[in-house]
């Protein structure tokens, strides 16, 4: 029971939810880029919220799944086809033995998200399945997949059709609500007030893109010029990821999955957990816009997509057992 990576795609990684509990050792999470579309497959397909998943970006990868299959797509929209057949994202779907998986053009996100039912069969580290590309840990082999790599799976899917085509189950996912957000809000940081009036005023009413040089380290942002009123310098300090940095240029940077754990760049606000899933799928044509808000509202949003998720998977339990029994 296996899947066959038949070409590796851009930058295809194993992602769960990341590796918490080690930043004060230099160790940063990781884990998913969009962390609320790699829960929606795996709910889709009734694993763990939290079971690892195929990450991919666009030039995606080509998958052959060597045993029958029960699988989600969620997140980014890169037109996919089971064996030529078109097939959506945020759906369950059944995959015969020897299924090739496939995308063919960039519809929509920058992300795509790929749960198997049952999960792959990986060995772990400090706790996670997340791929650390830096110190080579975690994952497959602490590397992006190539072509020819097998990744074992850990059990064949629950199924109790005829097991000769592909089936899309008639049910959806609804993902809108973590995309919508734009402006994208954030809470004021240490340093926010080390900038001048002016700039505080243009980074909440002007425009900014996500410039070609950003990766799962961070989204570097090009926009209007971020003034200081204080001048100084600053030591290394925590940072996480939605931190958003000003940085010499006075430009600024949006810290994302891979982050660094300290640094020495003023810290002007956090985007806050909820609205970061929308900020990573968004491309370099897009602008963004940012408006300030307070914990009390990042921690009800927060709770609000946490049951959001939790009911997906109950309705997903009870759909598939009537589908089953019909």
């Amino acid at each position: 029971m296996s899947i066959r990576i038949l070409k590796p795609g851009l930058l295809t990684t194993l992602q769960d939810a990341g590796r918490m509990g080690f930043q004060h050792l230099g160790v940063n999470p990781g884990g998913a880029m969009d962390l609320r579309a790699m829960q929606t497959a795996n709910a889709l397909v009734l694993n763990g919220l939290d079971e690892a998943v195929i990450e991919f970006y666009f030039p995606a990868p080509v998958i052959q799944f060597k045993a029958a299959s029960f699988i989600a797509l969620s997140g980014a929209d890169f037109s996919a086809t089971a064996n030529g057949t078109p097939i959506p994202i945020n759906h369950p779907i059944y995959l015969p033995a020897n299924t090739v998986l496939q995308f063919n053009r960039k519809i929509q996100g920058q992300i795509g998200y790929l749960a198997v039912q049952g999960g792959f069969d990986l060995s772990d580290w400090l706790n996670s399945y997340s791929t650390n590309l830096k110190v080579a840990a975690g994952g497959f082999e602490g590397r992006t997949l190539l072509t020819g790599d097998e990744i074992d799976l850990k059990r064949h899917a629950k199924w109790n059709g005829s097991g000769i085509e592909s089936a899309v189950m008639p049910w959806k996912a609804a993902t809108e609500s973590f995309y919508t957000t734009n402006p994208f809000r954030f809470i004021p940081g240490n340093e926010f007030d080390l900038l001048s009036e002016h700039a505080k005023k243009i980074f909440t009413t002007e425009g900014f893109t996500i410039q070609p040089q950003s990766d799962r380290m961070g989204y570097r942002l090009h926009g209007p010029t971020l003034d200081v009123a204080i001048s100084t310098e600053m030591i290394s300090t925590a940072v996480t990821r939605g931190t958003i940095q000003r940085l010499p240029s006075g430009q600024c940077i949006v810290l994302m999955a891979d982050h660094q754990t300290t640094g020495g760049y003023p810290r002007i606000g956090h985007i806050i957990s909820a609205d970061l899933p929308g900020l990573a799928q968004k491309g370099s044509a897009e602008v963004l816009h940012f408006t300030p808000t307070d914990l009390f509202t990042a921690e009800n949003l927060w709770v609000a997509q946490e049951q959001h998720l939790q009911q997906l998977k109950n309705a997903c339990i009870l759909q598939l057992d009537a589908y089953h029994r019909h």
